[in-house]
């Protein structure tokens, strides 16, 4: 159940976020109706208004642009909560059991499974559990179309012992992989997948603790964004020239 609170507190941090862009949208559209109202007065009155009319003109341009500026942010944060709250509810079940959990983190959308769900300590061969945990999520993850996934293998901060792996590293790639080799035999495209191992060097929680640590050792399958999810930045020298 902690699980599920976290992930709902992930939900409210996305929706904190999305009520301050939309407070600021209502308090830039209330200023910019107050200067239109201030510039038709202007505009009716005597000549003498003119420079004050025109530097009013200018103004609304200034404030009619950051207004769509802010309702392009309102409507990305609006997609972004749809997006975290369907995802949510399709995972609900295994939320609901502790089996994994949705969250944001570092700005990214992924789905977090504790490593003592998928491996025994110190392996990288998926339990029973592991594969049907597996199986469910590959099942959802498929109907999601044409999103690419980066499975992160992450491990805590203490040595390697009875291993078969020499330290944090290998371990934490190696259950990357092996979770991605099980979800394209699941039914995954392969080239939709990526892995990777992080070791204990992006920890979700301090390994101060023993719940720390345990927080720790995980998989993340990080939703990769979209090209039209991405800022659009401007054409390089070499794009423009046809090189």
């Amino acid at each position: 159940m902690a699980w599920l609170a976290f992930g709902l507190a992930a939900g409210c941090v996305a929706q904190s976020k999305y009520d301050g862009v939309r407070k600021r949208l209502i308090d830039a559209e209330a200023e910019s109706a107050r200067r239109q109202s201030d510039l038709d007065s202007c505009r009716t009155g005597k000549s003498a208004a003119e420079t004050r009319a025109g530097a009013l003109d200018e103004s609304m341009k200034a404030s009619a642009a950051e207004l769509d500026e802010l309702r392009k942010q309102r409507a990305d944060s609006e997609r972004r909560i749809a997006a975290f709250q369907a995802l949510t509810a399709k995972f609900q079940k295994m939320i609901d059991t502790g089996t994994l959990r949705v969250r944001v983190r570092n700005g990214r959308m992924l789905v977090e499974l504790p490593a003592g769900v998928l491996f025994g300590s110190g392996k990288a061969e998926l339990s029973d559990k592991g594969n049907a945990a597996l199986t469910a999520v590959a099942k959802v993850l498929e109907e999601l179309g044409d999103r690419h996934f980066l499975v992160a293998g992450h491990t805590d901060s203490d040595p390697i012992k009875d291993s078969p792996y020499s330290d944090n590293w290998e371990l934490s790639v190696a259950r990357a992989l092996r979770v991605v080799k099980y979800l394209i035999s699941a039914g995954m495209p392969a080239g939709s997948l990526a892995a990777a191992g992080y070791a204990e060097f992006d920890p979700a929680a301090r390994n101060k603790s023993k719940k720390g640590k345990q927080q720790n050792r995980r998989i993340e399958i990080v939703l990769e964004p979209r090209i039209d999810e991405l800022p659009k930045l401007p054409e390089s020298e070499s794009a423009e020239s046809g090189e």
